[in-house]
């Protein structure tokens, strides 16, 4: 049960903390690409930023593997670096290359900020879900 918690965490970690920084960065005309991108993907044809969550929701059960047993100010920093390292990495060195996409010092340290922040969204998510939405 905890894994199927970690992928919904991923999943509503990139709807909110994931997208809402790209929404900063699109705010400040640091990127051409505005958040919450409904243009359908293929093979399926569904929008993009539900086909992003759904990678987000996989990427969080192992995130979440790594994580859960430490404590404190090691829980959330340990989320935001585990969050910024993986994906970072297999976006610039797998996916981008694939979809012939230039990678840049700026595309690193933009997707280290933004899945970092993805990784702090996954530890925020499990932690509600552990005590339920009301603190109880």
């Amino acid at each position: 049960m905890v894994w199927i918690k970690a992928f919904i965490a991923g999943f509503v970690a990139t709807l909110l903390f994931h997208q809402s920084v790209i929404g900063l960065f699109w705010l400040a005309d640091m990127i051409p690409s505005a958040p919450w991108n409904l243009s359908p993907v293929s093979p399926l044809g569904i929008p993009s930023v539900i086909s992003l969550s759904f990678w987000g929701g996989l990427w969080g059960v192992p995130v979440w593997w790594l994580i859960r047993r430490w404590q404190g100010v090691a829980h959330w920093l340990g989320a935001a670096l585990v969050g910024a390292v993986g994906p970072t990495a297999v976006a610039m060195l797998v996916v981008f290359p694939l979809k012939g996409l230039d990678v840049d010092g700026a595309r690193i340290v933009g997707g280290l900020i933004v899945n970092g922040a993805w990784g702090v969204g996954v530890a925020c998510s499990m932690r509600l879900m552990r005590q339920g939405v009301a603190g109880r």
